[in-house]
C-alpha cells in the first residue's frame, strides 16, 4: 500500500478543487528569477538528464507562452476558512438522478468486459464508474487547456516548482511512448482524460484495458481499467465495502472517540473521522451498521452533519478514495453514487 502522504499529495495538488491555495500575484516580477524562455532551457536540460529525447523535448517546448488564466485560476482557489459547509447538499447535487442514470447506462454499456476487469484489480466496477462520473461526467467533459503550456506555467511561476516540472518532464515521456501531442489537453492544473490522471500518474498506472495496444484514457475501456489499477495500487481491500450507513443511538456522543490517527495529509479531512474500532465494538456501543459489513472489519464512524444526521462505518477502502481526491465531500458521493449505480 502506497503512502498517504506521497500519492494523495500529487493527486489534490493536480486537480487543485480540493486544495487550499496560497494567495498568489499574477506573474509577479519577483515570482522567478529568469524570463520564461530561459525557465524553458532549463526544463530541457533537466529533461535530456532524464533520458527524454530531443524531438520530445521540442515538440513540447517549442512555442510555449506562459497561460494568465492558469495563474489566475491557480490563485482562486479557495481557502478553508470557518467549518466545512454541510454535506447534504453536496450529496443531492452530486448524487442526483441525472447522474446515477447515466452512470447506470454506461455499466449496462460496458458489462460484458466488467468482471475481468474486476477480477483483475478486486475493485468493484461501481466505485470505477463513480469516479469517472465525477471527474468528468463519464467524459462530457475533460478540459481543453493546453496541458504543457499549463505545467510550464505553473512550474515557471515557481511556488510548486518540484511538482510541476516533474509532471512537464513526464508530459515529454508519454510523447517519447508516442502519445499524440495535439491530444494532450485537459484541466488547468495538469490532469488529463477521462479518469483526470496526472501525465506521471498515467505512466505509472494506466493500463491498456481492452487489448487493442494502445493506452488511452480518453477511451472508456482503457481509463475505467486505469482507475481500477490505481485503486489496487493505493491499497483497495477486496471484499470490502467502503462504508455503510449506521443507526446511532439518539445522544450518542461520537467526539467522545476522536480519531488517534495522525495524518501526514489530508489531516483535517482525517480529523472528522473517530477513532477505529471493529464493527462488533460499535456494535456494542449501540452504533448498529445498516447493511452487510464484518463484525472483525476496522472502521470509523463519521456523521458529517451533526447528531440527527445520516451516519456512516467507513471502511480504508474509503481512506483509498481520499487519496484520489482528498476531500470528504468527494470521497462520501462517490461512495454513495457507486452504491446507487449498482442497484
Amino acid at each position: 500500500m502506497i503512502s498517504l502522504s506521497k500519492f494523495s499529495t500529487l493527486r489534490i495538488v493536480a486537480l487543485a478543487t480540493c486544495l487550499a491555495l496560497l494567495p498568489l500575484p499574477s506573474m509577479r516580477a519577483d515570482a522567478q528569477q529568469e524570463s520564461f524562455s530561459a525557465y524553458l532551457q532549463l526544463v530541457a536540460a533537466h529533461a535530456r538528464r532524464d533520458g527524454v529525447s530531443e524531438a520530445a523535448i521540442t515538440g513540447t517546448l517549442a512555442g510555449l507562452t506562459p497561460n494568465q488564466r492558469v495563474i489566475d485560476l491557480d490563485n482562486s482557489q479557495p481557502g478553508s476558512r470557518g467549518g466545512p459547509p454541510p454535506m447534504a447538499p453536496y450529496i443531492a447535487r452530486h448524487v442526483g438522478s441525472s447522474i446515477v442514470s447515466r452512470g447506470r447506462a454506461r455499466y449496462v454499456s460496458m458489462a460484458a468486459m466488467l468482471p475481468r476487469i474486476e477480477q483483475r484489480y478486486g475493485v468493484p466496477a461501481p466505485i470505477l464508474f463513480a469516479i469517472w462520473g465525477h471527474e468528468t461526467n463519464f467524459g462530457s467533459y475533460t478540459g481543453d487547456f493546453d496541458l504543457a503550456r499549463s505545467l510550464a506555467t505553473l512550474a515557471w511561476e515557481g511556488r510548486r516548482r518540484d511538482l510541476f516540472e516533474g509532471e512537464l518532464i513526464a508530459l515529454m515521456k508519454m510523447i517519447d511512448r508516442g502519445v499524440p501531442r495535439s491530444t494532450l489537453k485537459g484541466s488547468w492544473a495538469g490532469a488529463f482524460g477521462y479518469p483526470q490522471f496526472l501525465p506521471s500518474v498515467y505512466l505509472r498506472l494506466a493500463v491498456d484495458g481492452d487489448g487493442d495496444g494502445r493506452t488511452d484514457i480518453f477511451d472508456p475501456a482503457d481509463a475505467i481499467a486505469s482507475i481500477a489499477n490505481y485503486f489496487r495500487d493505493a491499497g483497495w481491500r477486496p471484499g470490502q465495502p467502503w462504508g455503510v450507513r449506521a443507526a446511532v443511538p439518539s445522544g450518542f456522543n461520537v467526539d467522545a472517540y476522536p480519531t488517534k490517527l495522525t495524518a501526514p495529509s489530508c489531516e483535517k479531512v482525517h480529523a472528522r473521522h473517530s477513532q477505529w474500532k471493529t464493527v462488533s465494538e460499535w456494535r456494542a456501543l449501540g452504533v448498529s451498521p445498516l447493511a452487510p459489513i464484518g463484525n472483525d472489519v476496522l472502521v470509523s464512524l463519521f456523521q458529517p452533519d451533526g447528531p440527527g444526521t445520516p451516519a456512516y462505518l467507513l471502511t480504508g477502502n474509503y481512506r483509498v478514495i481520499l487519496q484520489y481526491n482528498c476531500s470528504n465531500y468527494y470521497a462520501m458521493s462517490v461512495g454513495l453514487l457507486a452504491d446507487e449505480i449498482a442497484r
